[in-house]
């Protein structure tokens, strides 16, 4: 069953610690001064990779030809990571990716974060949760174009066509993804205040709170 018909019936997977994955693509030195509010993205991104060290959630980093484009931004710690890829691909979704998620870690929903995001998941019946307060693009019109790059298909064009935001959203639902925040999907996964890291996940919202307010306003066309 295609995820958009998840959606539809209701069935998409409710995604827990033990069940996602954290996508973060190309947050690298090189596009420090070329994205759009990056250090936004840079805060989301760091707040994402803080919690899924107390959540224990496997973080994935991709980077775009890192040779040229530098490596991750030095602001965020990537050494556990269970997987950094180098790439040249416009899209996350390269072979070592696909076998790690697939094969390995048997993903069932994915949490995506970055620049110029695309992978191509929603075909291997993993469901996908877009940050919107978590992506951005070298042009501010963009970013909602580069939120849905031909989810469906796994196919992403660079740059990204120009469409109507209204298409562009609209689009991104009917291929099954879902577009939430951050502070959103860590207490969705959480499920419960009961939860044993409640309180850390909780404290850490907490501290970056400021920064979380400006980043989502910053970012609110996006949802």
């Amino acid at each position: 069953m295609s995820a958009a018909s998840r959606v539809l019936r209701g069935t998409l997977a409710t995604p827990t610690p033990s069940n996602t994955a954290f996508f973060l693509c190309d947050i690298q030195e090189r596009f420090r001064p070329l994205i759009w509010q990056y250090p936004h993205v840079v805060a989301t991104a760091n707040k994402m990779v803080r919690a899924a060290g107390l959540l224990n959630v496997p973080v994935i980093v991709t980077e775009q030809h890192p040779k040229a484009l530098g490596s991750t931004a030095v602001e965020l710690d990537v050494s556990k990571a269970v997987g950094r890829f180098p790439k040249t691909k416009f899209s996350m979704w390269i072979p070592e990716v696909e076998d790690l998620v697939v094969n390995k870690l048997k993903t069932k929903a994915a949490v995506l974060f970055g620049i110029e995001t695309a992978l191509d998941l929603l075909r291997n019946d993993i469901d996908v949760f877009v940050l919107a307060d978590g992506v951005s693009s070298i042009n501010r019109g963009e970013i909602p174009v580069a939120l849905q790059v031909r989810l469906a298909r796994g196919c992403a064009q660079w740059p990204p066509p120009q469409q109507t935001l209204t298409l562009r959203m609209q689009r991104l639902r009917e291929a099954g993804a879902t577009i939430t925040t951050s502070e959103s999907i860590l207490f969705q996964m959480m499920v419960d205040s009961a939860h044993p890291q409640f309180k850390a996940v909780s404290a850490l919202v907490k501290e970056a709170k400021d920064a979380t307010a400006a980043t989502v306003e910053t970012f609110s066309a996006n949802l």
